[in-house]
């Protein structure tokens, strides 16, 4: 059942009867339901993170860093040092997170996440980049602009309407060494190992900067790891119970 959280300002559901020691946090165009298995049976919160769910998008062009932000109360409506679980989208919020409050993060797992920009990663086509900058001058027109970013858009650019366009364009240029050298917590990272939106070498890379973080890599999982790998999540979780 949903409840309200950070003064009503985020939605999410609630698993359990103690008090909450994991804080879930979902992928781009999903809801705090993709947790359902994984955390079957713990005292948990996933939530609906702002855009998605039952919660209201932001009221600007939002990156990591200002979701976060709005996340961060709920760490102190929790009670305890919470371990924090991001799949994907939720996962760059989840190192901005834990990177600013190591008092009320315990560990970090995290799955599918691009936590490394990609070389050449959110660069539009030339064609598309002069058709932008003639639509400034007025030399385009809106309809045709809107149509070229259809065409050369991403399926998650497309899908996205209003604000949530911006914040999508301002999340695909944002890369987290610096959150993931700070971190203080241990860290998990659980990769599907054929997950072709965050490829394993991307985990790989974080335990270049993270020494200390253990990788389980989930054969044949992909990047709906909570759907397709929730035993290894669990463990993973499990691993840093109170």
């Amino acid at each position: 059942m949903l409840q309200a959280f950070a003064s009503g300002r985020l939605f999410g559901a609630a698993h359990g009867t103690g008090t909450p020691w994991v804080l879930a946090l979902h992928g781009w165009r999903r809801d705090h339901r993709d947790f359902d298995a994984v955390l079957a049976g713990m005292d948990a919160v996933a939530l609906d993170l702002p855009g998605f769910g039952a919660t209201p998008p932001p009221a600007g062009a939002w990156g990591a860093a200002e979701y976060a932000t709005a996340v961060e109360p709920v760490l102190a409506e929790l009670g305890a040092p919470a371990v924090v679980l991001g799949h994907s989208f939720g996962g760059r919020v989840a190192v901005h997170l834990a990177a600013r409050r190591p008092d009320a993060v315990a560990a970090v797992v995290l799955t599918g996440v691009p936590l490394i920009r990609k070389a050449g990663a959110g660069k539009p086509a030339f064609s598309f980049r002069v058709a932008r900058a003639l639509h400034k001058r007025g030399v385009v027109g809106d309809a045709r602009m809107e149509a070229l970013r259809e065409k050369h858009g991403s399926a998650d650019y497309r899908a996205a309407r209003g604000v949530m366009r911006d914040v999508f364009v301002k999340l695909v240029n944002e890369s987290y060494e610096d959150q993931l050298r700070a971190l203080q917590q241990p860290l998990e990272l659980v990769w599907g190992d054929d997950d072709t939106e965050a490829p394993l070498w991307m985990a790989q890379r974080a335990v270049e900067l993270v020494p200390s973080a253990v990788l389980t890599t989930a054969a044949g999982a992909g990047h709906m790891t909570p759907q397709t790998a929730p035993e290894a999540l669990r463990e993973a979780l499990l691993r840093h119970a109170p």
